[in-house]
């Protein structure tokens, strides 16, 4: 049961700080590792690869250092966010040279290929190569050594439907084998499609952790705003404004349409079309205004 501990580690790059105390554990099964742009998700990981020092703290797999230690690259397999590869190889020679970095045969990557379902396209050079299908070869790569441990770093940029679909599955099937398998993502349906424990960073620090289900509880919770048009906005203001449910009402005459704060958001769901029915308003926009991770992350960093 092989175990990635972050121990109050911070990084920071001079005046810079990318990762501020953070602590957490990675475990066995999908983790998904959350958080807005710039949050410190790559940092995280590349400690976790062995990429970068941690400035303080610890990052250790099983209980051994992970940075200089050459022996954790057995266990270790990374697919990185960034697009630099060798583009003059083609598909199969980059997976055949991680392959023999590990002491490892042809039969290796053959089989790696075709875990990601690119053995269409491994004769062809990478630089004829899709996002998503780059995203794919760097996964074999990663996958050739058949590691105990996956960081993947946003897998999902540049993916098709079907070859996001593809990924899930075969991440899923790694969970499910006692892998420890690790993915940041800024887009929460990804997370909650695939991962069953979650960690949240915002800004560099850790928000929270756990389970998916109770963190989205937390995130329904939140207050809620909304941008409503309608048939007489005034009159829709006016019956809203009484119920609890309601913060405040704004009317925005430059968008023509109300900015409502839904405090109990399961309420006003249910509320707005029965006042509508009731006053012979129609709603001709409802839309959230503040979906933004950012928003979401704030809300979970206050709490």
């Amino acid at each position: 049961m092989t175990t990635i501990d972050i121990d109050h580690t911070s990084r920071w790059f001079g005046n810079v700080v990318a990762v501020n105390d953070v602590t957490m554990r990675i475990g066995p099964g999908v983790t998904g590792l959350l958080g807005p742009n710039g949050a410190g998700k790559s940092t995280l990981i590349n400690m976790m690869g062995g990429f970068l020092a941690p400035s303080t703290g610890t990052v250790t797999l099983d209980g051994a250092p992970i940075w200089r230690n050459e022996q954790v690259y057995r266990q270790i397999g990374v697919v990185p966010e960034r697009e630099a590869m060798y583009d003059f190889l083609t598909g199969r020679e980059f997976v055949v040279a991680n392959a023999e970095l590990h002491g490892l045969d042809d039969a290796a990557a053959q089989r790696a290929l075709a875990t990601v379902e690119m053995e269409y396209a491994q004769d062809r050079k990478i630089a004829t190569y899709s996002k998503g299908m780059r995203q794919r070869v760097k996964m074999a790569s990663a996958l050739v050594h058949e590691p105990s441990v996956l960081l993947l770093d946003e897998p999902f940029n540049g993916m098709d439907p079907r070859q996001r679909m593809q990924l899930m599955d075969l991440l899923r099937r790694m969970g499910d084998e006692g892998r420890t398998v690790l993915f940041s993502s800024h887009i929460l349906e990804e997370v909650e499609q695939l991962a069953s424990h979650i960690e949240v960073v915002v800004a560099g620090r850790h928000a929270a952790s756990g389970d998916f289900r109770k963190i989205r509880r937390l995130m329904t919770d939140r207050p809620h705003r909304y941008l409503v048009r309608s048939s007489d906005d005034r009159a829709l203001a006016a019956a809203l404004i009484a119920d609890p449910s309601t913060a405040g009402i704004e009317v925005d005459l430059k968008e023509g349409a109300l900015r409502i704060q839904a405090v109990d958001f399961g309420r006003f769901t249910e509320l707005l079309p029965q006042v509508a029915r009731a006053h012979g308003i129609r709603l001709l926009t409802v839309s959230p205004s503040d979906e933004s991770l950012e928003s979401v992350f704030s809300y979970l960093v206050a709490a």
